[in-house]
């Protein structure tokens, strides 16, 4: 019978980071990762600047300093006039030296956490395990059923099951949880393209008659969006790829000489968008983080700065409880009640952009209802320095900054080594939703 103390199911940012919080605390904390490395296109690739003074913190801030990596620093809508892009949040208002938007590919990111996570000797990374059931005794999750890529099964028990597996999560199973959705006017294509050198940099969004595109820039390749009415994936293949290419090239017209490197509908993924939550996180023994409490719109990119708050709040709270071995109801549910609002809060602005702008373009309506109202939007965010800051800091750090437990820091705050540069000088305007 295997035994730890904390049972991370999830090796995505808000497991890797939970569990080096933790093993520098400590805790015994084994994390299952069910692929076999972090090696996936089409994740979501930004590193707040919440994310940035966390990794200050942890020391770590030279190493990301390294990795690859573009630089937003200014957030763009398809508001103003003729559904030209308008600045609606400038993160150079913020304090430096995050004030920034840092584009890494998640896999440099969860390499480098898996990296630190190592050198504690409490911490266990079992990759090709997936997590397929819980253990109950007396209503008390109790620990996980897991089996491996080679087909052997076996048991982890654990004092604490944290759920950090995404929206397709094993604990969104259980009823007593409750999940809440609401509605989405979008799935998102994805696919890639070649990069030219004289191409812009960092995020790059436009929209058309019908469409939206986002653009991220991945060094030598475009890793692109399209956004499509909800459940309309298959009639819009049936149409061709010609007809798809030729909304994208309207949109984005200087992308028009490599299109033709997209040869086939087998290139171009389906994200099929959600936008939903659980009731309670948690039940005695389990809680839930990040996408497996709160699956987020990709709309502002701001999915990834949650789930990594959640992480640091669920480290600050269950640090004592797990190195005491033991975990009460009321521990798990205060990380519900910190984390809670700030959830309610974001998911309110995405749906508010989801019935504003992205339904009404797709549609072929003005977004905000009539160009007066966007021009009038757009005078209310642009006319000062102060009212910009709201939307800059939300997106930079969220409704609430959480701090990461004082046993797991390992530099003074704010030392500045993320802002160190790196490859390349960032792009003036990036525009990003």
């Amino acid at each position: 019978m295997e035994r730890t103390t904390c049972c991370v199911v999830g090796g995505g940012p808000a497991g890797m980071v939970l569990a080096l919080l933790l093993a520098r605390a400590g805790v015994a904390v084994t994390v299952l990762e069910k692929h076999a490395d972090f090696l996936r296109d089409f994740r979501g690739d930004t590193v707040h600047p919440s994310t940035l003074a966390l990794l200050d913190d942890l020391g770590l801030a030279e190493r990301f300093a390294r990795l690859p990596q573009r630089r937003v620093r200014t957030v763009q809508l398809p508001v103003g006039a003729g559904r030209s892009a308008v600045t609606v949040a400038d993160l150079t208002v913020l304090r430096g030296p995050y004030n920034y938007v840092a584009m890494v590919p998640q896999w440099d990111l969860l390499d480098l956490l898996a990296d630190e996570a190592r050198r504690e000797p409490s911490f266990d990374l079992r990759m090709s395990t997936e997590a397929t059931s819980f253990l109950i005794e007396s209503g008390r999750v109790t620990g996980v059923r897991y089996r491996t890529s080679d087909g052997r099964t076996g048991e982890l028990r654990a004092v604490l099951t944290v759920a950090c597996d995404g929206r397709g999560s094993l604990a969104r199973s259980r009823p007593e949880l409750g999940l809440r959705r609401f509605a989405c006017p979008m799935d998102a294509w994805w696919f890639r393209l070649p990069r030219h050198e004289g191409d812009p940099r960092g995020l790059v969004g436009s929209a058309g008659d019908r469409f939206l595109t986002a653009m991220i820039d991945r060094g030598d390749y475009w890793q692109c969006a399209g956004l499509i009415p909800k459940g309309t994936d298959a009639e819009r293949r049936a149409a061709g790829l010609d007809r798809f290419l030729a909304d994208f090239t309207a949109a984005v017209p200087w992308i028009a000489d490599r299109a033709h490197a997209l040869r086939s509908w087998d290139e171009v993924k389906l994200l099929d968008v959600r936008l939903d939550r659980l009731r309670r996180w948690h039940r005695p023994g389990l809680l839930c983080i990040g996408d497996a409490a709160h699956a987020m719109s990709p709309v502002f990119g701001i999915g990834i700065n949650l789930a990594v708050q959640d992480a640091v709040a669920a480290a600050r709270y269950l640090t004592e409880p797990l190195r005491r071995g033991s975990v009460r109801l009321h521990d798990v549910r205060g990380v519900q009640r910190r984390r809670r609002p700030t959830t309610i809060a974001t998911q309110a602005l995405q749906r508010i952009a989801h019935a504003r702008v992205i339904a009404p373009v797709l549609e072929g309506r003005p977004p905000l209802g009539s160009a007066e109202r966007a021009e009038r939007l757009i005078r209310l965010l642009t006319g000062s320095r102060w009212i910009r800051r709201l939307p800059a800091y939300f997106i930079g750090y969220g409704a609430r900054r959480e701090r990461p437990p004082e046993v797991a820091v390992r530099r003074p705050k704010g030392s500045g080594s993320c802002a160190q540069p790196t490859r390349g000088p960032a792009p003036p305007v990036a525009r990003w939703w």
